[in-house]
């Protein structure tokens, strides 16, 4: 009797354990439910707020690009005005006089340096101006020298936060008792991994138009074996010569300028810039086989996982 009463009492708490085991499962599933359905509800509200937040940024940004393409269209057209305006100053015979073309001079190199070779046109009025005998010779005269370091100045600062840079100083005195030139201290800069030494001769000076005429030398590097390649130029300069325009084009799209700093009676202090070729002016625009290699380069580099240099 015993037995059968423990038996008993057994098999009620097996079925307590069923229904209660059943009911445990049930409301497990439930909860379960209720959360997935929260978990899929949240990520629905979610995606829906960044599809909204995308959409909106790319309205902004199309509202930014029609507004900065209107602006550029308007400012393209205003200049486009003031530099035909001003260029009549200078072609029509007889029209405008000295002080008018040292001002539209002035527009123009302060509007238009970074894409117009204004040489020409600075030795053009200088050489009226020097030819003239008026009270504001001078005047003019210091106008035209400040306009054009402070050009030089502007491209500079470009110029150097790009590249690299060292500066030199002639000794003109000893240039006048060296038939052959002065040799200056070579100087070796690095740029976008690639090594150059920079050689220097001033063969001769012009003290009247305060010019030099160099004689530069660009020795590179092509391997570990101790072999390179040389390239070299030979040109005047002077303080009308702008390095973003007048420069002396490398491979691998690069650029190198002589800039004229300061001309006194005893010595001239010049600086040598090596930079990149995309800072060079908008008229000098990099060869179709140096982008060719550019691409070739990047397509490279992405295909093999890493950021093109």
């Amino acid at each position: 009797m015993e037995e059968e009463k423990q038996k008993d009492r057994w098999d009620k708490v097996g079925v307590l354990l069923q229904s209660g085991g059943g009911l445990l499962t049930a409301v497990t599933v439930a909860v379960l439910g209720f959360i997935g359905s929260n978990y899929l509800k949240d990520r629905e509200i979610a995606d829906t707020a960044s599809r909204e937040r995308m959409q909106a940024n790319e309205a902004n940004i199309r509202i930014y690009t029609e507004l900065m393409s209107r602006r550029e269209e308007s400012e393209s057209a205003l200049r486009k005005d003031m530099f035909v305006s001003m260029i009549q100053t200078f072609l029509k015979p007889g029209s405008g006089s000295l002080d008018e073309k040292v001002l539209n001079l002035e527009l123009l190199s302060y509007n238009f340096h970074e894409s117009l070779n204004l040489k020409p046109l600075f030795v053009y009025i200088d050489r009226q101006v020097r030819a003239s005998h008026g009270p504001t010779r001078n005047e003019y005269i210091d106008r035209m020298h400040r306009v054009a370091t402070e050009i030089t100045r502007k491209q500079m600062l470009v110029l150097e936060g790009a590249g690299a840079k060292f500066d030199r100083v002639i000794d003109l005195d000893s240039l006048k008792h060296s038939p052959g030139g002065v040799s200056l201290e070579e100087g070796t800069l690095t740029l976008d991994g690639i090594t150059r030494r920079f050689t220097i001769v001033v063969p001769e000076a012009d003290l009247a138009k305060q010019e030099l005429r160099f004689r530069l030398e660009i020795t590179t590097p092509t391997d570990t074996s101790g072999s390179f390649a040389s390239n070299s130029a030979e040109f005047w300069s002077g303080f009308f010569d702008f390095p973003m325009i007048d420069n002396t084009r490398l491979d691998h799209d690069q650029r190198c300028a002589l800039v004229l700093n300061a001309f006194e009676d005893n010595s001239a202090d010049i600086t040598l810039v090596y930079f990149p070729g995309s800072y060079a002016s908008l008229k000098e625009k990099p060869y179709y086989q140096e982008v060719v290699q550019n691409l070739m380069k990047t397509n490279a580099a992405l295909v093999g996982g890493q950021s093109p240099k």
